[in-house]
């Protein structure tokens, strides 16, 4: 078996890679700047939001999401999101969070699709997609 990246996981490591180098490792020091400013370990600095705009019109959102839904119609498979997941853990406090693949909000976003009531799904799940909760 092989462990490589598909064609499509390599061209989203590509883009990733862009996105680190680009837009995440110079926001590094903003975000110490706003999480000291916030005083609040749990706080969420503005430039959180900045990135994430940023990775969803590169195609870098919500890749953790393994099943083919209404919101995925394209999942990335779990050997390409695995590498994804490796990469964007080297800014484990901005890259995961821009892209909406942080804990624990991946795991509860899984459970709601796959088991939640539509009005659970209304009230929570479109939110958590859209990274607005």
């Amino acid at each position: 078996m092989s462990f490589e990246p598909s064609a499509r996981g390599q061209d989203l490591l590509t883009k990733l890679q862009e996105f680190i180098d680009s837009e995440i490792t110079p926001a590094e020091p903003i975000y110490e700047s706003q999480m000291e400013a916030l005083g609040d370990p749990h706080g969420h600095p503005q430039i959180i939001e900045d990135l994430k705009s940023s990775a969803r019109s590169r195609g870098l959102w919500n890749l953790f999401m393994p099943h083919q839904t209404e919101w995925t119609p394209d999942p990335v498979s779990n050997l390409d999101y695995a590498h994804i997941a490796e990469l964007s853990g080297r800014s484990m406090h901005l890259t995961p969070e821009a892209m909406n693949c942080a804990a624990p909000d991946t795991g509860n976003m899984e459970v709601l699709t796959l088991f939640g009531s539509q009005e659970q799904k209304d009230e929570w799940l479109v939110p958590l997609l859209n990274g607005e909760i």
